[in-house]
């Protein structure tokens, strides 16, 4: 679903006390909140129309300092603003914040009022309307890892990020005793993401001390996306809430698991009636259709790569043995497989990409599936046969990059992302990507580097 809050409904909610408060926010490049606190009855009276944000809030890396390089804006050019455009569909209310609403915003040029082409929020919009052109819709779910410290978050800074204790002390993937002892602070988080609208599925223990899993219903891309950054945001605060600090860092310990975020995708009918993927006749229950989806995901991989895993550390997780995937290949039910098979003959019939990290941004990633399987569909490629046993063993698998510089090479030459999503936005990631690599390189010294540390 989108928002629980219709705009009658948020305005007598203002009129009435209950709200007082309004999140007006846009997502950046690394897929989290930015925005204001509105007053709310300022929002209902004019303020849900429009407002303004600094357009270097698309031009920063992870600390938010101001990277140089990008087009679209620059200290040359005085870092104008964007118009927040409040997309009023999805407003909702935020249960763990007293007398709070929040409001997902669409970034669009300040002077022409089109959208910023390389807002994430834009990007995966552009692949939506492509899709609908050919008379279909995708429904999406990422699943959302995070790892769960007895530190606070205020404790966690003060000490550098050093000496940080798992609230869990052992293995719990699906371990209820252990995940008991941490239902202060999950429960709070599935009741409150509940009662904001979003239909929650399940939480469990994952694969490490202290790492867990949300589950929520799949949606419209778009709207799953949404979703994502705003399940992120909650499960921090609600955290914070509880003296307690969490990470969606994709690799926050070397001797600990990768956390994941999994993306499943389906493709239907433009009035989600028929399943596109299901064909009760075809092997495991697939599709044409879907057959040249998948291929598409093949054949694109390594184009993909930088969207399922944008930084040094994503590419940390990327290990034999843990689940997480290292080859481009595509199976049935198998988690040493990059692209999993599943809902085998069913109308939930799926294919589940396990590349990327928690650490991705949802608007980016889906977008570049949906653009990687749309050019299987056009292409009609062939899918190629399924891959079956222990993918990590194989030598003749398809490898997916390995470093960020790789991944950063094959966006920048694909010309299949530059012609879905335009070469304005590849080129604004593309310096991402570089600045991101230069940072590292940076900062790594020659006494690292002799001890064994890769500039890679």
């Amino acid at each position: 679903m989108s928002g629980n809050l219709s705009f009658e409904d948020l305005k007598k909610a203002v009129s009435s006390g209950k709200i007082d408060t309004v999140l007006v926010c846009q997502a950046d490049m690394q897929g989290r909140l930015m925005g204001k606190r509105f007053h709310a009855d300022y929002f209902v009276n004019g303020g849900h129309k429009e407002t303004h944000s600094c357009n270097y809030l698309l031009a920063t890396d992870m600390e938010m300092e101001t990277v140089e390089g990008y087009k679209s804006t620059s200290w040359e050019s005085g870092y104008g603003d964007y118009t927040m455009k409040p997309d009023l569909s999805t407003l909702r209310r935020v249960p763990w914040l007293e007398g709070t609403a929040f409001v997902m915003c669409d970034m669009l040029d300040h002077h022409t009022h089109e959208e910023v082409p390389h807002s994430p929020r834009a990007v995966l919009k552009k692949q939506v309307a492509r899709l609908e052109a050919m008379g279909m819709k995708a429904y999406m779910a990422s699943e959302l890892e995070f790892f769960l410290f007895e530190n606070s978050f205020e404790d966690a800074h003060k000490n550098g990020y050093h000496s940080l204790e798992t609230l869990g002390k052992y293995n719990e993937d699906y371990h209820i005793f252990q995940t008991t002892k941490e239902e202060d602070v999950m429960r709070a988080i599935r009741n409150g993401l509940h009662d904001a609208g979003i239909v929650v599925e399940c939480s469990k223990g994952e694969a490490s001390a202290g790492q867990e899993e949300i589950n929520v219903k799949y949606d419209d891309a778009l709207i799953s996306a949404d979703n994502h950054v705003f399940i992120k945001n909650g499960c921090k605060e609600i955290a914070w809430q509880k003296g307690k600090a969490l990470t969606f860092l994709a690799k926050w310990h070397n001797d600990a698991a990768g956390s994941s975020s999994h993306v499943h995708q389906s493709l239907w009918s433009a009035d989600g009636k028929e399943a596109l993927f299901h064909d009760p006749n075809g092997e495991y229950g697939m599709s044409e259709l879907m057959r040249q989806y998948v291929a598409g995901l093949l054949h694109n991989a390594s184009d993909l790569t930088y969207f399922l895993a944008p930084y040094i550390n994503s590419y940390k997780r990327f290990a034999e043995g843990t689940f997480a995937p290292t080859k481009a290949i595509w199976s049935k039910d198998n988690r040493t497989a990059g692209y999993r098979l599943c809902g085998e003959a069913t109308k939930a019939i799926r294919i589940e990409c396990r590349v990327g990290g928690s650490d991705l941004n949802p608007y980016l990633a889906m977008a570049a599936l949906l653009a990687a399987g749309i050019d299987g569909i056009e292409n009609k490629r062939e899918l190629e046969a399924e891959f079956k046993g222990d993918a990590y063993a194989s030598e003749s698998a398809r490898s997916i990059p390995n470093t960020l510089r790789g991944a950063a090479v094959a966006l920048k030459e694909s010309t299949m992302l530059r012609a879905a999503m335009g070469d304005d936005v590849i080129d604004h990631y593309t310096r991402a990507a570089e600045w991101e690599q230069e940072e590292f390189d940076r900062r790594v010294t020659d006494w690292e580097v002799a001890r064994g540390f890769e500039r890679a």
